[in-house]
């Protein structure tokens, strides 16, 4: 049977997402642990995150909690919730009352967070009811992939290792660049009007972000004080901050994400439009260059993996957009999208991720304005070349060079940074 790519990625990495999906997965663990209790209340609840989860979701905010932030708050509310079918947006159901439940959890210390050390993203959750029922789940291989599931010991859903490696991941791990082109052109209908309501999504998350005083709101102060100049650039730097500000700051907005991260779907998706509509680009082409720029992010993830040492909205959606852009201007010109690539990986590859927070708007602006410079550059026909530093003879093997950097080189980076937070918890 021959893979749709582009339906596939748009069925398993973009989806609506309200708040940070790595707590908001937490949550969907915890919830789908404590829906089989049915109406039996939880006793106590063990979870345990691989470290690169705990670190994305130890600072920022969770929607609807009145600021408060991170993993163990998400757990207590899934476990009172116990709504697993609202997947990623399970936590706009949070009142004030459940929320109390929650903390009440969290105070009689029945919630208890530990790291473990596995590869690739993992979250499991042992919870003991209050007549002794007791319930194991398990994500792994994706923020909304329940790979484990029983109680009292019988196994009520299980997916086997080989079973978890999707065949759609697997034909994206061999495409190439022309072939992500391709399946981008390929988008029927129902393809675009999706892609069209994640635009739509991120665009009014933009805009809620517009009542906070942070990223956003201190580049347009920049431009008043005429210290940056008002273009384009900046524009979409405003665009995308203000999207980011909000939803680290735990607005009950959802966004439309990408990879499997918000944040990357706000660069992935806001970027492309918004430049593609200042310069005239048809909507049909602008839709499409975003159908690439979902595909292009997907592919690094595959080789980068689904957290990684570094930045996701850097080298992930940040080669994603600039790739779209060049699409909007040239076509599938594999020379220019090479350099566009080769610039932003060469620019800011290394950008580190320290978990999701306040401070990733400063990352997405950082993404924005390489993703522009590198497209633009890009489409000149300059750009860095395999004579300099790690950049490969092709964007694909630029790509797989960085991976090795971020999963080989940069082994012990995810671990030293959790150490660092563990000792400010303390």
């Amino acid at each position: 049977m021959t893979i749709n790519l582009l339906k596939e990625v748009l069925k398993h990495q973009v989806y609506p997402a309200l708040g940070c999906t790595e707590p908001v997965s937490v949550a969907l663990a915890a919830a789908t642990a404590a829906s089989v209790l049915k109406k039996e209340n939880v006793k106590k609840a063990t979870l345990f995150l691989d470290g690169a989860t705990f670190k994305n979701g130890l600072g920022v905010k969770v929607p609807n909690t009145s600021g408060l932030r991170g993993n163990l708050v998400a757990a207590a509310l899934g476990l009172v919730l116990k709504n697993p079918n609202q997947k990623m947006e399970l936590l706009k159901h949070v009142t004030p009352e459940i929320l109390n439940k929650a903390l009440d959890l969290i105070r009689q210390k029945s919630v208890v967070l530990n790291t473990v050390s596995k590869k690739g993203f993992y979250i499991c959750v042992n919870v003991v009811g209050e007549k002794g029922s007791k319930v194991k789940c398990i994500i792994s291989g994706g923020h909304q992939e329940i790979s484990y599931l029983s109680l009292n010991g019988k196994v009520l859903k299980e997916k086997k290792q080989k079973a978890q490696k999707k065949s759609y991941l697997q034909a994206l791990k061999k495409a190439s660049i022309i072939d992500l082109i391709c399946a981008a052109e390929h988008a029927d209908k129902e393809d675009l009007a999706y892609i069209k309501q994640g635009v739509k999504m991120n665009l009014a998350a933009s805009k809620q972000g517009e009542e906070l005083e942070k990223v956003g709101f201190y580049l347009k102060n920049l431009v008043k004080q005429r210290i940056l100049s008002k273009n384009l650039v900046i524009d979409t730097k405003i665009l995308c901050a203000q999207a980011a500000d909000g939803r680290m700051d735990g607005f009950s907005h959802p966004v439309m994400s990408s990879g499997g991260s918000g944040n990357q779907g706000i660069v992935a998706i806001l970027v492309p439009y918004y430049v593609g509509t200042q310069l005239k680009i048809k909507e049909e082409k602008i839709l499409k260059s975003i159908a690439f720029s979902h595909l292009l992010n997907g592919y690094v993830k595959v080789f980068t993996g689904e957290l990684a040492p570094i930045c996701g909205c850097a080298i992930a959606a940040g080669v994603g957009a600039a790739a779209a852009l060049v699409y909007q201007q040239k076509g599938a010109d594999i020379k220019a999208i090479t350099l566009a690539i080769n610039n932003i990986i060469s620019d800011i590859g290394g950008m580190l991720c320290d978990g999701a927070k306040s401070g990733c708007a400063l990352k997405v602006v950082s993404s924005v304005d390489s993703a522009l410079r590198s497209a633009f550059m890009g489409i000149k026909h300059y750009g860095i070349t395999e004579a300099e530093g790690f950049v490969g003879s092709s964007a694909e093997k630029t790509i797989q060079n960085l991976s090795k950097i971020s999963n080989i080189g940069m082994l012990k980076v995810d671990s030293t940074i959790v150490g660092i937070m563990k000792e400010k918890i303390k």
